[in-house]
């Protein structure tokens, strides 16, 4: 003889007399304190977010004013013509693509280097982790205001190289040479990002099983063979995630360029996103500025989409 087990009957939802039933009291509340937990972060997405991106599709077709007694007219693409004309526009898109051309592959490359040493099973490993990662934590306002105090012509870059080459050195003004400021950024900007991206390596290194590298051992795998089979192959979510935050952070160049060189020498490290701030905020010009932001969103979104394309799992 069998026993038939039943499972404890679900409490019935209330009736509202129509044989349709509706929520519970508790249900109810629920979603009531939902949605006034969500709705902080909801209103300033709204805001900061939502609103902007709409006033920039709508005012890159005007030539609106940011201070002006007139209201600002409609003008189709004129905006966008002009900046397809603009050299100082083309300047910015040079020097943006530069910028990112080197800074991600260099980044990423030097946390990875970075993130595989400081894995290795060492005594001092802890401090080197500390060392590095304090660039990250400090305003880059302030590390844009030391580097340009380095980059003086008497600063402290020059004097190093002068006492190291025994004075046959000739020193550079680093930020007033059209040639190397932006190097010199490209430098400031690897130095003082790579630490963050490593401990995001690091945390893909971890998450790789220690069972593989034991098999590879056995199997007679040296560390590059390792590395290439056992490493990499275990690192290409991390790698996606490292190399679409960097472009988008190299293309969103700002902070740097507006407290050490303000786009000079020669428009030689002006970018896309200090020009649409500078004429946004400085010629006024809101229009062109969201034109600018417009074209700006398209680029990062095409880089960003032939990043995941060719990082993609393949089957």
């Amino acid at each position: 003889m069998t026993t038939r087990t039943t499972a404890p009957p679900r409490q019935a939802a209330a009736s509202d007399g129509t044989g349709q039933h509706r929520p519970s009291r508790t249900l109810k509340g629920e979603r009531t304190a939902a949605a006034w937990m969500i709705s902080p972060a909801l209103v300033l997405f709204i805001l900061f977010l939502i609103i902007p991106i709409v006033l920039a599709f709508g005012l890159a077709f005007t030539n609106t004013r940011l201070i002006s007694p007139r209201p600002g007219e409609f003008v189709g693409l004129d905006n966008f013509a002009y900046l397809f004309t603009d050299p100082v526009f083309w300047a910015s898109v040079r020097n943006t693509f530069a910028f990112a051309l080197v800074v991600v592959p260099v980044q990423a490359g030097s946390a990875l280097l970075l993130a595989l040493l400081v894995n290795a099973k060492v005594r001092g490993t802890n401090f080197f982790r500390t060392v590095y990662f304090l660039p990250v934590v400090t305003s880059m306002v302030v590390v844009s205001l030391l580097w340009r105090f380095m980059y003086e012509k008497d600063g402290l870059i020059n004097q190093f190289l002068g006492r190291v080459t025994g004075g046959a050195y000739d020193p550079i003004d680093w930020l007033n040479d059209p040639v190397w400021a932006l190097p010199a950024i490209m430098f400031m900007s690897i130095w003082q990002g790579v630490a963050f991206h490593m401990v995001i390596w690091l945390a893909g290194l971890q998450t790789i099983p220690a069972e593989l590298y034991e098999a590879s051992e056995i199997d007679g795998a040296n560390k590059l063979q390792q590395f290439r089979y056992v490493t990499w192959p275990g690192l290409r979510q991390t790698a996606t995630l490292i190399l679409v935050t960097i472009t988008i952070a190299s293309f969103s160049l700002f902070t740097q360029i507006a407290v050490m060189t303000q786009g000079g020498p020669l428009d030689s490290t002006t970018t896309v996103v200090y020009q649409a701030v500078r004429t946004g905020y400085q010629q006024l010009q809101t229009g062109l500025a969201s034109a600018i932001s417009l074209v700006f969103f398209a680029m990062v979104l095409v880089i960003s989409g032939i990043q995941r394309y060719l990082t993609r799992e393949r089957s």
